[in-house]
């Protein structure tokens, strides 16, 4: 049960701190790649509220692989494109000042929140084996 309640609550604080992040990038603009733009679709919004779902359900095994491979998804996509690669995504790129302040606030959330859901998901997944026993 614990594995659900912090599963579900990291795949909505990760849901909030993305969506906050989406609106800074439509409000700066930052455009994304329809490639780019399908990941964060598929990979970081959707795959998260699955797996919380299925966290719940019979199926909650697969809902804690989901939920880890969606949010190191999230990590490594965050990673690369705010920290890696310089684009108009990149943080050294966009300004401190208006939407920019939510970007680059939302931006550092996201790696924390990421980060921190890997490390809650491969607990989980340790805990499945023995389901009695507490994060």
């Amino acid at each position: 049960m614990k594995v659900a309640q912090y599963g579900t609550a990291l795949a909505i604080v990760h849901a909030i701190a993305n969506g906050m992040h989406g609106l800074a990038h439509i409000e700066i603009p930052v455009g994304l790649s329809l490639l780019q733009s399908s990941f964060v679709v598929i990979v970081i919004f959707l795959t998260p509220i699955i797996a919380a779902v299925l966290l719940w359900t019979q199926f909650y095994r697969l809902g804690s692989w989901l939920l880890l491979f969606s949010i190191a998804g999230s990590l490594l996509f965050g990673i690369y494109n705010h920290l890696i690669v310089i684009s108009p995504d990149h943080l050294s790129q966009v300004s401190w000042q208006g939407w920019g302040l939510l970007f680059q606030i939302t931006a550092i959330l996201i790696l924390i929140v990421d980060g921190l859901g890997c490390w809650i998901g491969i607990r989980a997944l340790k805990t499945i084996q023995q389901p009695e026993e507490a994060l």
